[in-house]
């Protein structure tokens, strides 16, 4: 059911987290959105590893609270079938943010939490 994972950082300055990341650190980038215009997500890889960075902004958008300094993070996991697994993740005591539904970025997008409160952004 679901097929892989990207730790996801949200940050206050898209810029300033991009010069650090890929300018200091040596990631690549490998995505954008949206290609035009300012980013609000990008995702950069370093040897194996590809991480996410967001803006602020982008997790407001999707009508959740912002997340704090010192716990800018979440976990987005893709899925074969976002409706269907956040049904299975709610039968099993899962607590869900925020339903299914169609994001800007034409991805269909929910939001559950771990059991510690980690949010979890199921994609596909």
């Amino acid at each position: 059911m679901f097929r892989d994972c990207l730790p996801n950082l949200y940050c206050a300055d898209l810029d300033i987290a991009l010069r650090f990341y890929r300018d200091l650190l040596g990631f690549t980038e490998t995505f954008r959105y949206p290609r035009e215009g300012p980013p609000q997500h990008v995702e950069l890889r370093l040897g194996g590893t590809t991480i996410g960075i967001s803006s602020t902004e982008a997790v407001i958008g999707y009508g959740l609270p912002p997340a704090r300094r010192g716990e800018p993070f979440e976990l987005a996991v893709r899925a074969d079938d976002v409706d269907r697994a956040t049904g299975q993740l709610r039968a099993a005591g899962v607590p869900v943010l925020r339903e299914p539904w169609d994001a800007s970025n034409g991805q269909r997008v929910a939001y559950v939490t771990d059991p510690d409160g980690n949010r979890i952004h199921l994609y596909a």
